[in-house]
């Protein structure tokens, strides 16, 4: 069966104006082209679709049938068409973007208020999701780009990621905690304490263990929660010191807690993240500008960065 979309269109114009010589002036033909062309698609499909008088034009059973199929069809082509031209210009349309639901409260929440105040007409759409699924999600092309926090070179051969700042790690506690009256903390010394930090849906729990094992602590049970405010809670009500990133992109700690910064330096590099070897939509690339344009003004030091950034110069 050789069907043409100019023959469907031009059925369901005949159809609509129930006139040879409507649907011509539609389409700029002449009424010869267009029973011609009506002519051909009912050879094609070997149903009769019109009856045909000197007076009117009726559709048949059949071609009433074919009229309201065909005419939701082209309904949903030309929807997907439109969609489609928004994305390449770059300014509208939608984006889909995944974020694990700490930075989703915090840095990503400025980012889509650049997004909103630069491209009126751009919907960028967050999917809060843990870390691992992040990742699965921009690799198997699920969302346009996504927001990873690591605290080692990211393994996944299939991203290009590129970094938008660091931040360090710090202890939380109340203010009358011992650890608080020192400028800054040793890993070694939070040995002796209960620790509450974020899961790994946030990033943390790959940086303690990093830690961890750099400083030869044991490793030991530690409170995982998903979000920094129910840390301080538990800080605030005596559970264990925090460990948390600490820093202006991130969800601040309860004003009623201290940080101090833990030495030797472990960061969080916060990275935007998509598929490698396939280039970002034009409206996504336009998203992905403004959230690159939030990224940290200090520099940073080689050490943060992972090894894939270094390789690819970006």
């Amino acid at each position: 069966m050789n069907v043409s979309l100019q023959q469907l269109k031009v059925f369901v114009a005949v159809a609509r104006e129930r006139s040879f010589t409507r649907a011509a002036r539609e389409f700029d033909l002449t009424q010869s082209a267009v029973s011609r062309c009506v002519r051909e698609l009912e050879d094609a499909v070997e149903l009769k679709l019109f009856d045909r008088t000197t007076r009117q034009v009726e559709l048949t059973h059949a071609g009433a049938s074919l009229e309201r199929r065909i005419g939701r069809l082209l309904d949903e082509i030309d929807l997907t068409l439109r969609e489609e031209r928004a994305a390449y210009d770059g300014h509208t349309g939608v984006v889909v973007l995944a974020s694990n639901p700490v930075l989703s409260s915090s840095w990503v929440a400025q980012g889509l208020a650049r997004c909103a105040s630069a491209f009126p007409e751009l919907i960028v759409s967050v999917k809060d999701q843990p870390q691992s699924s992040v990742l699965a999600s921009v690799e198997q092309g699920e969302v346009d780009f996504g927001v990873v926090s690591v605290a080692e070179p990211l393994s996944a051969d299939q991203l290009h990621a590129q970094v938008v700042f660091t931040t360090p790690l710090h202890v939380v506690m109340p203010p009358a905690h011992p650890l608080a009256r020192q400028a800054s903390v040793a890993w070694s010394a939070l040995q002796e304490w209960a620790l509450v930090t974020l899961n790994a849906d946030a990033g943390m729990r790959a940086a303690l263990e990093l830690a961890f094992s750099a400083h030869g602590l044991k490793r030991r049970p530690v409170q995982e929660l998903g979000h920094v405010a129910a840390v301080s809670r538990m800080v605030e009500l005596g559970i264990g010191v925090g460990v948390l990133p600490v820093g202006g992109y991130w969800p601040a700690p309860a004003a009623s807690l201290v940080s101090r910064p833990l030495v030797p330096e472990i960061n969080l590099t916060t990275l935007l993240v998509h598929r490698r070897n396939r280039s970002l939509r034009p409206n996504a690339a336009a998203a992905w500008a403004q959230f690159a344009a939030l990224a940290d003004p200090l520099p940073v030091s080689p050490r943060d960065i992972p090894r894939k950034e270094l390789h690819d110069g970006n």
